[in-house]
């Protein structure tokens, strides 16, 4: 099994904190958006992954594409790292992948997260993953027959016939058909918007009779901006805290302080004078003084002082010193 992550864009709905970090690189109770995704992909299709392919923007850098590879290590897969030079739709981000495209793969999009409870039936063709939603209207919905099969991809209904959204998850048993439509969506110019999306591909390949089916998730997590991330952490970190991973490092440093599990506080955090938590992650190396701190996200070392923080996220090497409580500041920014 091969898993397809493109992620070329950096997340300006989430700036300042991917001015300097892309989006899916962001960590959420401790792990980067990305490196949760493709581990929960792996849980569900319960098979070895043999290969992981991302996609990326031409200015990421060597350190993110060494974080990636590692990300594949640590699930034993290859790393294979593509190039999208042009922002031009979820298709021509897939197509950017083209060496990697064949035999059996899911393809995500590296801005969700999920918790689902179920398998891939070996004789499924491919699969669309879909959570039901109060307000099919917003999103891109799919509809079924009465043999439960994907029969429409509509996007933002008016009239939605169904309450089934897509989460931008996907399987298909031989991803290189999906490779040949795409193709020709490229080849024919077949834009949407001034991009070449994934559901042309798709279509064509139900006109010639390939039979998707959903896939439906439990919890479909967003982390588009600061206030559904810090949700996202939140809720994470309830899925985390009777779970394998260790949460808290042995390697804190706690004095006179006091921490309202759960929370994720990485190796060499300081904290003096405080109470943490609930729902808190802290980053490695961070320090935290004479502050208050619950449901917030605080990323590697940054220094918290004096404060008193609800709903707040803050980015790498930030300095916070004030009276200030729903903030969101970047890396490397001071607030004093």
């Amino acid at each position: 099994m091969k898993i397809i992550v493109p992620m070329a864009g950096r997340g300006s709905r989430l700036r300042p904190h991917t001015l300097t970090v892309p989006k899916p690189l962001i960590p959420i109770a401790g792990k980067p958006i990305v490196q949760r995704l493709v581990e929960d992909i792996a849980k569900v299709v319960n098979e070895p992954i043999e290969e992981i392919a991302f996609v990326i923007g031409k200015d990421f850098g060597k350190e993110i594409e060494e974080k990636l590879q590692n990300i594949a290590v640590g699930l034993e897969a290859k790393a294979s790292i593509y190039i999208q030079d042009q922002p031009l739709g979820t298709g021509h981000a897939i197509m950017s992948a083209e060496p990697s495209l064949s035999g059996p793969a899911v393809v995500a999009y590296a801005d969700t997260l999920f918790k689902a409870d179920f398998s891939i039936p070996d004789d499924t063709d491919a699969m669309i993953w879909v959570k039901q939603v109060d307000n099919p209207r917003a999103y891109g919905i799919v509809n079924l027959n009465d043999k439960g099969q994907i029969t429409d991809l509509v996007e933002k209904p008016e009239h939605p016939e169904s309450d089934l959204a897509v989460i931008g998850i996907y399987y298909f048993k031989d991803v290189g058909i999906l490779k040949n439509k795409l193709q020709q969506v490229l080849d024919e110019n077949l834009v949407r918007g001034g991009e070449y999306q994934i559901n042309d591909g798709i279509e064509k390949m139900k006109s010639e009779g390939n039979i998707f089916k959903p896939g439906k998730v439990d919890e479909w997590m967003d982390c588009g901006n600061k206030t559904v991330t810090i949700e996202t952490n939140t809720r994470i970190l309830e899925h985390l805290k009777n779970g394998e991973e260790k949460l808290i490092s042995d390697h804190v440093e706690i004095h006179n302080s006091e921490i309202t599990e759960p929370c994720f506080i990485d190796e060499s955090v300081k904290i003096i004078n405080a109470k943490i938590g609930p729902y808190v992650s802290l980053g490695k190396g961070t320090i935290v003084k004479n502050t208050t701190i619950k449901n917030s996200l605080v990323q590697e070392h940054a220094e918290i002082s004096n404060a008193k923080l609800d709903n707040a996220m803050i980015g790498n090497y930030a300095k916070f010193d004030g009276n200030f409580t729903s903030i969101s500041i970047g890396d490397y920014s001071v607030l004093e």
